[in-house]
């Protein structure tokens, strides 16, 4: 199968470079002046992974494009409604796309394959979500994904080519519940990275149960399954974002709250706003994503907004009587 990734950061090469490494035709794309697209042409590789002779490098879209049967696209999430202008350029008849970031558009409110949709039409795209990150994979470590997709034949078809010993994908059922999911789990992880820079990393037990809780009240509100947020996409991510050393979202809310600088790009923080915008529209309650936008937005110090938590009026810990 001929495959364009388009973007080569961390896990847009990992992605080339795996897919190419089950056996498909895969070329890697990125901007002529990137510095990861760069450092890929001038060694083949980005201080993680290798690319083998038979992956191309481009920095031509219009070649990238035309030549695939599927287009990957691993870029920041906030800017691919605008890098989809570029790409409704060329002829994409035949083509389906496969979306590798996990983000809401902030100002929409939109799912990502919504913002497909809006610029490209009615076109095949799915999602590929789930835990994992590219520096245990390369050294042999496998894990489980998911790919969902309103196209029930390309979901089936990208799941039986994309499979393998390294990555066991699962066939999503809940194409709202495994977006959103996908976007909140990296808000929980910036929650997450600022107890640890608190020296709470002991109630990363509360912040999952009821992180998971509140993203699945939103996720049935939206019209998916609430239960969408105890799988793969969410819960199930937990792991590779609320602990793992790799989780840039870990990381941002740990240097946050001691006061650091970081460089590196945090999907959460957008994603965060969104989801209360998207909270507001549907009438949900998400204390935990509310706390964590005014904390970034200078609003409260950390300490006064997990008192703030602590001190919300006592409930029963479900919505149902058990």
């Amino acid at each position: 199968m001929k495959i364009s990734v388009l973007g080569c950061g961390r896990w847009g090469a990992f992605i080339a470079w795996y897919l190419n490494k089950i056996g498909h035709d895969v070329m890697s794309w990125g901007l002529s002046d990137a510095p990861q697209l760069i450092e890929l042409k001038n060694t083949r590789s980005n201080g993680m992974l290798t690319f083998p002779d038979s992956l191309e490098i481009s920095d031509d879209l219009e070649k990238a494009v035309t030549r695939a049967e599927i287009i990957v696209i691993s870029i920041s999430c906030q800017a691919l409604r605008s890098f989809l202008n570029d790409v409704k350029k060329y002829d994409l008849t035949g083509k389906s796309f496969v979306l590798c970031m996990k983000g809401i558009e902030e100002g929409t409110g939109c799912r990502l394959t919504q913002v497909v949709g809006d610029v490209l039409g009615d076109i095949p795209v799915a999602v590929w979500v789930g835990p994992g990150h590219p520096q245990n994979f390369v050294n042999g470590i496998p894990n489980c994904m998911v790919i969902d997709s309103a196209y029930s034949d390309l979901k089936i078809k990208l799941v039986e080519e994309f499979s393998s010993s390294l990555i066991r994908f699962y066939f999503g059922a809940d194409l709202i519940g495994s977006e959103v999911g996908a976007a909140a789990k990296n808000v929980i992880g910036i929650a997450a990275g600022m107890l640890d820079g608190m020296g709470y990393g002991c109630l990363k037990g509360a912040l999952m149960s009821r992180g998971t809780h509140e993203v699945g009240k939103l996720i049935k509100a939206m019209g998916g399954s609430e239960y969408s947020a105890y799988g793969l996409c969410h819960l199930g991510d937990y792991e590779a974002t609320l602990f793992s050393q790799f989780s840039q979202n870990r990381m941002f809310g740990e240097t946050f709250v001691k006061g650091e600088k970081y460089t590196k790009l945090a999907e959460g923080v957008a994603t965060c706003r969104a989801l209360v915008s998207l909270s507001h529209k549907y009438g949900v309650e998400m204390p935990i994503v509310n706390s964590v936008r005014a904390m970034l937005a200078g609003e409260v110090d950390a300490k006064k907004a997990l008192d703030e938590l602590f001190n919300r009026r006592i409930k029963s810990e479900f919505d149902i009587i058990l």
